[in-house]
């Protein structure tokens, strides 16, 4: 199984570098991408950072510093990393994984663009309670209640 999509890539390296906070994914097809521990916790597909429905996604502000604590396999077709504020509900498919590395440089540049809109940072000690609404990849669809 490659993942949820049987034409997806599968990993056949995943290496988590504590000093540089990157996890590497080298996948089937040749193709490898870095991750930020940062990245990974503000694009995390659980429902938590998503919300259930269009709409409900939590910007998520001050996760510079996360760290990955541990990561977990989920079956055969993903891996749950455990971050070291707490959150461990994000589990990452291999299609999901590979959708990051292939959209990372976009999917960054709009969560920074977020980050600016709702006057927040990625700095724990600079972060206000947030206001604006928005995971990452939502393209700022989120909103406020």
């Amino acid at each position: 199984m490659a993942g949820l999509d049987k034409d997806t890539p599968i990993p056949t390296e995943i290496k988590v570098q504590q000093k540089s906070k990157l996890m590497d994914v080298s996948f089937d097809n040749g193709r490898h991408f870095s991750f930020s521990f940062e990245f990974l916790r503000v694009c995390s597909p659980s429902a938590e950072v998503r919300g259930h429905g269009p709409g409900q996604e939590t910007l998520q502000v001050g996760k510079r510093d996360v760290d990955i604590t541990r990561v977990e396999p989920v079956g055969a077709y993903a891996v749950k990393p455990v971050f070291s504020d707490g959150h461990d509900s994000g589990i990452y498919s291999w299609d999901y994984l590979y959708l990051l590395g292939e959209n990372q440089q976009a999917l960054w540049s709009d969560y920074l663009a977020r980050l600016d809109a709702a006057g927040a940072s990625r700095d724990p000690a600079l972060t206000p309670p947030p206001s604006a609404k928005g995971g990452c990849g939502t393209g700022g669809r989120g909103h406020s209640h």
